[in-house]
């Protein structure tokens, strides 16, 4: 089953991923804005969500969806989709060609914390890439395998991470940075959470580490990254969640953990 969900959800990312590549040479408005005034919403990131909803409900009525732009439905089936329809927003704003349609389809509850992940797709239209993956099968790009790298140490590891809209979680996280950037190759912050963890899967990257990220925001390039090879979790045993995600290369894990916790990673004072 895993398999037929991957290829539906590579079938409809790539309308939507279409669409959105579409709206963007027409022009970009701005609909909205969310948690902070640099957290807009476009009317593309509408169009493409409804765009995917409905064709997931043609394909699948049964099963649940859970978005980034719209209010979620529960699952009849077992099965829910985890949806962002455009990863990397203020990128697309911009038109810096970094950004893209999220699909992953997950079951059991719609939570990092407890789901199992099934299937994955991340289309960048712009670039003309799509990564996919199904539970048990290995990683793609463009229909080819894919692997993340292995035998990284930390100071050779090239690392990407990403940066809250909340100016305070900001400077918060730049510490983290300021902490880390001496003890590794490098840091890059590309502005699109699920193409940085694919760009681990696919070995342009070493490591990944976000802290704040929604289950939309992670939950296909996770999956994508552990069927590539990668290791995925969260901090101290935990799983990849919205309270912290580091996706690495094999065998680079456990110390870039280390360096994370000297870092002060765990501080909960932002939440």
């Amino acid at each position: 089953m895993s398999i037929e969900l991957q290829k539906l959800a590579t079938d409809i990312a790539l309308q939507a991923g279409e669409l959105i590549y579409r709206r963007r040479r027409e022009g970009v408005t701005v609909a909205a804005t969310k948690s902070s005034a640099e957290d807009v919403v476009t009317l593309a990131d509408r169009e493409s969500e409804d765009l995917i909803r409905s064709l997931i409900a043609d394909a699948r009525p049964g099963d649940g969806f859970y978005g980034e732009e719209s209010e979620a439905t529960r699952s009849d089936s077992g099965i829910t989709w985890v949806v962002d329809p455009i990863d990397g927003t203020v990128n697309y704003l911009y038109d810096i060609p970094n950004y893209a349609v999220s699909i992953a389809v997950i079951e059991g509850d719609p939570d990092p914390l407890t789901w199992t992940a099934l299937a994955a797709t991340v289309t960048n239209p712009a670039a003309g890439e799509t990564f996919s993956a199904a539970r048990g099968t290995g990683a793609t790009l463009n229909g080819t395998a894919i692997f993340a790298n292995t035998d990284v140490v930390p100071s050779l590891a090239m690392v990407g991470t990403g940066f809250a809209y909340s100016a305070e979680r900001r400077v918060w996280q730049a510490g983290i940075v300021q902490q880390l950037i001496g003890q590794v190759r490098d840091i890059r912050r590309m502005g699109s959470a699920e193409l940085d963890l694919c760009s681990v899967a696919c070995g342009r990257l070493d490591a990944y580490y976000e802290r704040g990220l929604n289950p939309w925001d992670h939950a296909a390039g996770a999956l994508i990254a552990e069927e590539a090879g990668a290791q995925v979790g969260g901090l101290n045993g935990a799983r990849a969640s919205r309270d912290f995600t580091l996706a690495t290369a094999g065998g680079l894990f456990d110390p870039l953990h280390q360096l994370l916790i000297e870092a002060g990673a765990e501080a909960s004072v932002l939440g």
